[in-house]
């Protein structure tokens, strides 16, 4: 207490001059409109500045929750235009085939757009994700509690990433499309010619899509995309453009070098396809085999 007093006594003379100060400027702030008038005008500015930082700190820091967001919007996006593509197609197969059986049946016609849907997306994070292996694998923290299953494909808001391993409650192990061992059916958009799409090890960036035969038409530049042969992936689900390609050792055959839309180096949150015609499909492929 008595260095307090001490040290007031020692500042008294700037203790004065302050207050001297606030008295000075409160008195001309009380009998003067001019003054009033820019006081609160830089009031409001300084106010005004201090608002702007704060909210876009609070903007820095919602930009997980809004990314979140913005992936589970567009996983919605991508379900409804490969719905809309399944409904065209189905549509005009139908025209085709039954056009000559049921003349302007729009009862059959309409029916087609009531079909149930086939695929829905369960929105993942990564917990682990290698990238310089020759087999990479990515681990999601969703598992069989969140109706995650082997065999289940997996995509990115850019592209296909991989395809569901293992399986237990609360994760799930992918395999990587990085990854030598793992293929996927693929072909070059507005064609039916399809092939294997393969990574090599390597640049993360490209795949090759093999065993295109010599009249498939093609060209640098063009898309790339899922088949839809493979029950993990609906068809239509992007995957690269073509970078380059040439012919293969037999020369029956174009191999196509793909340049990957997915960045596997910077991958954040991925979204699972759920095909509820999965199982039943597998099951009667598997069928088939033991039947040869």
């Amino acid at each position: 207490m008595r260095k307090l007093f001490e040290f007031i006594v020692a500042k008294r003379h700037w203790m004065l001059f302050i207050f001297c100060e606030i008295i000075s400027i409160v008195l001309i702030y009380r009998n003067n409109i001019y003054q009033q008038n820019m006081m609160l005008t830089s009031a409001n500015a300084v106010v005004g500045r201090i608002s702007k930082s704060s909210s876009n700190i609070f903007s820095y820091f919602d930009l997980r929750k809004v990314n979140q967001e913005l992936l589970e919007r567009n996983s919605l996006l991508e379900m409804e235009v490969i719905r809309l593509r399944e409904q065209v197609s189905s549509k005009e197969f139908d025209n085709k085939t039954f056009d000559q059986v049921f003349l302007k049946d729009t009862a059959l016609t309409d029916s087609i757009f009531a079909r149930d849907y086939n695929y829905k997306y369960i929105t993942a994070g990564i917990v682990n994700n290698s990238t310089t292996y020759l087999k990479n694998y990515i681990t999601i923290n969703k598992g069989s509690k969140d109706g995650l299953r082997p065999d289940m494909g997996v995509v990115s808001s850019h592209g296909i990433v991989g395809i569901v391993a293992t399986v237990r409650d609360n994760f799930s192990v992918i395999i990587s499309l990085l990854n030598v061992k793992y293929m996927v059916s693929c072909k070059v958009h507005n064609t039916n010619i399809t092939g294997p799409l393969s990574w090599k090890g390597g640049d993360t960036k490209y795949a090759y899509l093999e065993q295109l035969p010599t009249h498939a038409v093609f060209q640098k530049g063009d898309t790339v995309v899922t088949s839809g042969y493979s029950a993990a992936f609906p068809p239509g689900v992007m995957v690269g453009v073509i970078e380059s390609f040439n012919m293969e050792n037999d020369d029956n055959f174009y191999s196509l070098k793909v340049r990957l839309s997915t960045d596997f180096q910077s991958l954040n949150v991925l979204c699972v396809i759920d095909n509820k015609l999965q199982k039943e499909q597998k099951e009667i492929e598997l069928e088939a085999r033991k039947n040869d």
